[in-house]
């Protein structure tokens, strides 16, 4: 039987982190393992704080080849030349936006535990769609993204899907047949050795 392909990791910054060391510690962990895409994923509002962090990131990620995505400020993926958005509101806005970066950004859009809003997403010309929490999270309301939704999903539809939000080892070994890619963040920051828990749960998959 022809070994599953392995997912891909697409890595995700915490929600806040400091500009003096967080991209000497992504780098580490770019450097140790493989990872295909890094999301900028700030919970602040302040566009200046944002650019200063993604032109950081940027020149960590694309040194290394590595795409480097913003979470919604969809008006700095040209002006600092990123690769592309991650949003956060579903299926809702990826038409227009596709429409205004062109066909080369990447697209990617979350779509909680929503089929429906994910198959929407993909029509509308999503690169990829991502589905979470997938553990128990603190965050949102509680409602989690279900193995059977990966499984159907993988099953059905071509456009690759990310699983993210409160992984653990368990949940990556489970998920791991039914996903192109884990979005990995919190999981890993909160760690003392970032690179040392991702290399963890990427053992994990096999």
């Amino acid at each position: 039987m022809a070994e599953i392909e392995r997912p891909q990791i697409y890595l995700i910054t915490p929600p806040e982190f400091e500009l003096s060391s967080f991209p000497s510690a992504l780098a580490d962990v770019l450097d140790a393992h493989e990872v295909a895409c890094v999301r900028l994923a700030l919970a602040t509002r302040d566009e200046d704080r944002v650019a200063r962090a993604a032109d950081a990131l940027r020149e960590v990620t694309h040194a290394r080849d590595i795409a480097l995505t913003i979470e919604n400020h969809v008006q700095l993926v040209e002006r600092l030349g990123l690769d592309g958005v991650h949003l956060t509101d579903g299926a809702r806005s990826v038409r227009k936006i596709r429409k205004d970066l062109g066909a080369d950004a990447i697209v990617g859009a979350h779509c909680g535990a929503s089929r429906h809003d994910g198959m929407n997403a993909g029509e509308a010309g999503a690169d990829y769609i991502s589905f979470g929490p997938v553990g128990a999270s603190a965050l949102g309301d509680g409602t989690m993204a279900a193995f059977e939704l990966f499984e159907w999903w993988s099953q059905m539809i071509e456009v690759p899907v990310v699983a993210e939000g409160a992984l653990d080892a368990d949940i990556i070994a489970r998920i791991t047949p039914v996903t192109d890619f884990f979005g990995i963040g919190e999981e890993i920051w909160k760690t003392d050795d970032p690179a040392a828990a991702l290399g963890r749960l990427i053992a994990a998959m096999s």
